[in-house]
């Protein structure tokens, strides 16, 4: 039962014949020897690279238990006999190889190629990556009991900080691994199912604005989308005490792009394949989805901007006209160009929603928002250019093709 289940998931994740696992390894392998032969070298502690590997690992966990479409797949499973503990391992480790071998095995590629390392310090990783697996999966199946994974998480997340650089410190992480597999021995296929309750979010069109309460509904049934904005908003805060070495103008358009690094408001139409196909076969859909789609992801954009610059003003001082003109180019370039390239170009033949978070795609805008600060900053005069730049994609978006999918 459990080798069944577990070729099940596989095919789903990795494809009928792991077609997708040695393109994404061979990736690995030209990564680290791109940045190896490049020869840059960072100081990365013990803690801090076991730290890295451990959220990285659990936080795609997480994303991949809460991913909509598994939870389609996984009620299909759970309609066969046989949801014990064979079931629960089965899809934890298919799960996991695949978080591993398709997500951190980049990082780790990254991490090996640009810090120096002990070949006994393989073993740690190694055991991180399982820990966090095992971890992340416990943790899931007592989602009802928050406050307990709160507290387990902190308490770990300082063990490492703390304690992460000792050579016995992997035994500890067994130990936690050990724990975790007792949780999971008590658990049942449905303790990962998520009802359709949980994840309900429907469009209704005849009410004015409708579409915006679907976003902010849909906000609140991704939890961990609200998250990442958290996230962000955090980092808008505390970024101007690490650019104070570098304060002026010059800094805070970058400050702006980095900001716009939110990807799970950039995919709304790529991760929900119907309602793409509504919204497209619906009249008039540049005005009912595509420009409270744009004003949505700039409001979101704007929130970290203004948090970004009170931040500088209480630290650094001397916000300007033109420093919060440039917080409001910034983020409707950024909704803007977001918007059209999930229009014309959404991600497709993703397996599940972790796929779409680690996208390539999800970088297109922000490098080309730096790409724009950097210019901004050594030519003054492309500042004109990109206000055209501006108006040619505003028209762009309010004069979409009718019938174009």
């Amino acid at each position: 039962m459990m080798k069944m289940t577990g070729k099940a998931f596989a095919k789903k994740l990795f494809g009928t014949r792991c077609e997708r696992l040695p393109r994404t390894l061979l990736l690995d392998v030209i990564i680290f020897w791109g940045l190896y032969i490049a020869d840059f070298q960072v100081q990365v502690a013990a803690s801090v690279r076991i730290l890295m590997i451990s959220a990285f690992t659990a936080g795609v966990m997480w994303q991949a238990f809460s991913s909509r479409d598994n939870a389609v797949e996984l009620k299909h499973m759970l309609m066969l006999p046989g949801h014990g503990r064979e079931f629960v391992f089965s899809y934890v480790a298919a799960l996991g190889c695949y978080t591993i071998l398709t997500k951190t095995g980049l990082l780790l590629a990254v991490l090996l190629a640009v810090s120096a390392w002990k070949p006994i310090e393989m073993i740690g990783m190694a055991i991180s990556m399982l820990h966090a697996v095992l971890m992340a999966a416990a943790a899931y199946s007592l989602r009802k009991y928050w406050y307990v994974g709160g507290i387990w998480t902190a308490a770990i997340v300082s063990a490492i900080l703390f304690l992460g650089s000792r050579t016995w410190f992997g035994l500890l992480l067994l130990v936690n691994s050990f724990i975790a597999i007792l949780i999971l021995w008590k658990a049942d296929g449905y303790a990962f199912y998520q009802g359709e309750s949980e994840k309900s979010h429907v469009i209704k069109q005849r009410k004015r604005g409708s579409l915006w309460r679907y976003f902010f509904r849909y906000l609140s049934c991704h939890r961990n989308y609200l998250v990442n904005t958290a996230v962000m908003w955090c980092v808008a805060i505390v970024m101007p005490y690490f650019l104070r070495e570098m304060a002026g103008l010059s800094v805070v358009p970058v400050g702006f792009a980095i900001l716009s690094l939110n990807t799970p408001i950039c995919i709304l139409l790529s991760c929900d394949r119907d309602l793409e196909q509504a919204v497209r076969f619906l009249p008039g859909q540049k005005r009912r989805f595509c420009i409270p789609y744009c004003l949505f992801i700039f409001s979101c954009n704007m929130a970290a901007d203004v948090l970004f610059l009170l931040s500088w003003q209480i630290q650094n001082g001397g916000v300007t006209v033109l420093m919060i003109a440039g917080a409001v180019f910034f983020a409707l370039q950024s909704a803007v160009l977001s918007v059209l390239l999930e229009w014309f170009y959404p991600i497709r033949g993703w397996k599940i929603e972790s796929d779409l978070w680690h996208h390539p795609r999800k970088y297109v805008v922000p490098v080309v928002m730096l790409l724009l600060a950097g210019g901004a900053c050594v030519w003054p005069v492309m500042l004109y250019v990109l206000l055209a730049l501006l108006a040619v994609e505003i028209a762009i978006l309010f004069f979409i093709p009718k019938g174009h999918s």
